[in-house]
């Protein structure tokens, strides 16, 4: 299982995570999706998606069958069914979950922001945990950066397009960008302008005309899904019915007429 987009891939994580952080709300409905997506913490790069993304890479996780429709509610929730297509220990899904939301970390790193969903003994048994993971082709490891001593590795589900994804927030140290100087004083060369965004994350960002009637289409398949959640729940909680009374007694016969 590869190719994930960047949403669905942080789609998933916030799934995976808020299953096991906070399984009283889970499983979870479009809006608190979409606030687990966005949250500042916890999270890099840290996005801005709207409720149409995340309804977006929802319909995409569903057939790729990661994803499930939880219906006995009056609101749509959802679930994740990452168990049922890829088996993982709670350890592997820990460190599948932190990646899915952070990145690229070393093992330190994993083995301070699973805490919460699986404690790990020692540094040692991480490692442990990403060489399984690396053998299932789910994880690689990255080359060490100049100066750091722990290698990195990362999540191989999403699919290695390279870039900012739609609704990424810049980080504040690239929104302003000081003009350099040469030795005699002359402008330096400006540095090179960011690379286009991809067709894909324009196509996220600007919906072309002739998807308007998928749009519309998902519209009608979310209402129906809470007109179909609140019959659920009228079914399972009918009001009860009126009494007889005199307006709704038939008439009798007669025998004087």
């Amino acid at each position: 299982m590869s190719g994930l987009s960047a949403a669905e891939t942080r789609v998933l994580g916030c799934l995976l995570e808020k299953q096991r952080t906070t399984p009283e709300q889970y499983p979870l409905s479009l809006n608190a999706l979409r606030l687990a997506c966005n949250q500042s913490t916890n999270r890099d790069p840290v996005v801005a998606y709207d409720e149409a993304t995340i309804r977006d890479a929802l319909h995409r996780l569903e057939r790729r069958r990661l994803v499930r429709f939880a219906s006995g509610s009056r609101a749509a929730k959802y679930r994740h069914l990452l168990e049922e297509v890829l088996p993982l220990d709670e350890g592997e899904r820990a460190v599948m979950t932190v990646l899915l939301l952070r990145g690229a970390q070393t093992p330190g790193e994993l083995k301070q922001r699973t805490e919460r969903m699986h404690p790990f003994a020692e540094l040692g048994v991480v490692h442990e945990t990403l060489e399984r993971l690396i053998g299932r082709e789910l994880v690689k490891r990255l080359d060490r950066r100049p100066g750091q001593k722990e290698e990195r590795y990362e999540q191989l589900l999403q699919s290695g397009e390279e870039g900012e994804t739609a609704g990424t927030v810049p980080a504040a140290s690239g929104e302003a960008e000081q003009t350099s100087t040469n030795g005699d004083g002359s402008a330096a060369a400006a540095p090179p302008s960011p690379a286009p965004a991809s067709p894909s994350s324009r196509a996220a960002e600007n919906p072309k005309p002739e998807d308007a009637e998928l749009q519309e289409l998902r519209g009608r398949v979310e209402r129906l899904e809470r007109e179909v959640a609140e019959l659920r729940f009228a079914m399972r909680n009918p009001s009860p019915s009126p009494l007889p009374g005199p307006a709704h007694d038939p008439p009798r016969f007669d025998p004087r007429l």
